[in-house]
């Protein structure tokens, strides 16, 4: 596989979290912290002419708050980037373009599958629900493609930055069909696959909480329900066609009659040049949805304060957000596992008393749950 143009960013150890004030280092202190981060007056600061509901806060969540339900993150102490050095994702374009790439997805993938549909909602979930019923919560808006916060408050608001998995959709007509459906398919075209995923499951190789048995049988799961195979043979794994497009067959960009063949079973043939079936997320080097795009910052300019949890911001689709917050005036608090991209531009200037009254001063703690957790807020003065 050629080596990518686009470099994944913060692969390596971002810089330690600074705890402010000193007192949040203490349970209760984290308590009292968090606590005034929702309590606190809104910024005097708070720029734009629609400033939204200044009393209530919108969350932007990663993959630091589903590491409790058993799935992987990234970049945190036991993330993928850390303990699978060579962890290399599959890009958009080499999805797109190359039929091996979509068999070796697919394959890992279908592997993978069993194992993220086990697994459920933690109790960050469950706090988000309740805080949402108290009214303290806008909307949340979430790089996870997991789907939890659905299935865990479905009554509040959630954008799902990257997407999601619970679905497959067509890069040509791009309708979208259930994962689970598109799995039965994987599993008829490929038996011995499905032997292998049978005694993997039959053994407890895939269950989320059982890393031993995943290292003994030489499995790596990734996140996104990605799991790395040593030497498997991915080129003999198949994928079906996008079902309308099959009837149907679109137009090209150039408005030539595009071609979908697939073999007698209904595998897709690599004679085809459309119908073409990927899951439902942003993946690595493909623009996010424009609509996406600004609904997100709109949920950003109708609320009056940002928290962010179990993300690092790496990813440049989340730091706009919280960017925009910043430039905003809105008070921003962080409980992330370590350090965060550009926290000195978020604390820095603050955490040395040089802000003018009456701007908002920064503040973080240790979060009670995990004395390895920092959370830091920025609040008005009361």
């Amino acid at each position: 596989m050629t080596t990518p143009a686009i470099r994944i960013p913060f692969t390596g150890p971002l810089p330690p979290a600074i705890i402010v004030p000193p007192s949040a280092s203490s349970v209760s202190g984290a308590i009292d912290a968090v606590c005034a981060f929702f309590a606190a007056s809104p910024s005097l600061n708070l720029r734009g002419v629609d400033v939204g509901a200044h009393s209530q806060t919108v969350l932007l969540t990663g993959a630091g708050i589903s590491v409790a339900s058993g799935l992987s993150d990234y970049r945190g102490d036991q993330g993928t980037y850390r303990r699978n050095k060579s962890y290399r994702p599959i890009y958009f374009h080499e999805f797109v373009s190359r039929h091996e790439s979509r068999k070796r997805y697919w394959a890992r993938s279908f592997v993978g599958w069993p194992g993220l549909v086990k697994a459920r909602p933690n109790s960050t979930h469950e706090a988000i629900r309740d805080l949402g019923k108290k009214g303290y919560i806008s909307s949340v808006i979430t790089q996870n493609v997991d789907s939890f916060h659905s299935f865990a408050h479905p009554e509040l608001s959630t954008l799902e930055l990257h997407g999601y998995l619970r679905s497959v959709v067509c890069t040509s007509c791009h309708n979208q069909f259930p994962r689970q459906g598109f799995q039965d398919s994987l599993e008829r075209l490929n038996p011995a696959w499905a032997e292998f995923l049978a005694r993997m499951v039959e053994q407890g190789a895939l269950d989320t909480d059982n890393q031993e048995e995943q290292r003994r049988k030489g499995l790596k799961l990734n996140p996104d329900g990605d799991v790395d195979l040593a030497e498997a043979p991915y080129s003999t794994f198949r994928y079906p066609s996008c079902p309308t497009c099959l009837e149907r067959p679109p137009r090209l960009k150039d408005g030539t009659q595009s071609r979908v063949e697939v073999e007698s079973d209904g595998a897709w043939m690599d004679t085809s040049n459309a119908g073409i079936l990927k899951p439902a997320v942003t993946m690595f080097g493909e623009n996010i949805d424009p609509a996406v795009k600004i609904a997100a910052e709109e949920a950003i300019d109708d609320a009056g304060r940002l928290l962010v949890l179990g993300s690092s911001l790496a990813t440049f689709s989340a730091w706009r957000l919280v960017e925009r917050a910043h430039k905003r005036g809105m008070p921003i608090g962080i409980i992330n596992v370590g350090g965060v991209r550009n926290e000195a531009v978020l604390f820095g200037q603050g955490s040395q008393g040089s802000d003018p009254e009456p701007t908002s001063h920064p503040t973080r703690s240790v979060h009670p749950a995990d004395r390895g957790i920092p959370v830091r807020g920025k609040w008005e003065r009361v």
